[in-house]
């Protein structure tokens, strides 16, 4: 089950992508809208039509970032009460579609060939053969911003922040999930730090995390990230350093 924050989204989700995808697989979905407000609401609830077993919709009342959005998304996933049944498998994609949903069964068959992988991870590195397009500015920042989580985190990380994760469901996996996150933007690098600390080391948590090199990725317009917040990201990574990663 994968959950799809959404803010302020009417204009930019392809909801006949979804429909499309939701026809031909047995993925759930679940689309939590952030306090949007335009009609990001309607156009979910256009999508959910038919496929009610398939599409979960939550609205929380004001926005509260994407954080938090993915956080209660993923702890409905985890709820066998709201469910029919348990979830094997939990993670967040992008509501954009900057990563296509045809890496989902890429990313699966990972899980399926390694047993020990906890976490599957999109990664947008550029090689020959592979479509992987993002504004210079945007790569140059983002690659010192992995830099400065690798060291941290001590975990030779490449892409902390692409927007397309899967995690395979462990008895405490809901542990990741149980508190809010502390950071509002780089919430993917506060999930690693708790995971570490779940499993006590950077070493073994390095060898239960793929990273999978996308076959394309689009850097899509009408982003919410701003230049500015680069600078924010790497306040909060100094945050996380000294409430999760001291002790570790």
């Amino acid at each position: 089950m994968l959950v799809v924050p959404c803010y302020n989204e009417e204009l930019r989700l392809p909801v006949e992508q979804f429909r499309q995808f939701l026809c031909e697989s047995q993925v759930r979905l679940v689309f939590v809208d952030d306090g949007s407000r335009d009609k990001t609401w309607d156009r979910l609830e256009s999508l959910r039509a038919g496929l009610e077993d398939r599409v979960f919709l939550l609205r929380l009342p004001v926005n509260q970032g994407k954080a938090e959005a993915v956080r209660l998304g993923l702890n409905f996933a985890l709820n066998p009460g709201a469910l029919s049944r348990n979830a094997d498998y939990i993670g967040f994609w992008d509501a954009d579609l900057a990563t296509p949903l045809d890496a989902i069964p890429q990313f699966m068959r990972v899980f399926a060939e390694k047993p020990g992988v906890d976490m599957v991870f999109g990664s947008r590195v550029k090689l020959l053969g592979r479509e992987v397009h993002r504004k210079p500015a945007r790569h140059y920042l983002g690659r010192v911003f992995a830099t400065v989580v690798s060291v941290v985190l001590r975990l030779p990380i490449y892409d902390t922040q692409c927007g397309a994760k899967i995690f395979r469901v462990r008895p405490d996996t809901g542990g990741l999930t149980a508190e809010p996150f502390r950071t509002r933007w780089v919430f993917d690098v506060e999930l690693l730090a708790r995971y570490i600390r779940q499993l006590g080391s950077p070493e073994q948590a390095a060898q239960r995390i793929y990273e999978y090199p996308l076959d394309s990725w689009e850097d899509i317009g009408g982003s919410k990230v701003k230049p500015t917040d680069f600078f924010v990201a790497l306040r909060d990574v100094v945050l996380i350093y000294w409430k999760y990663m001291r002790a570790v």
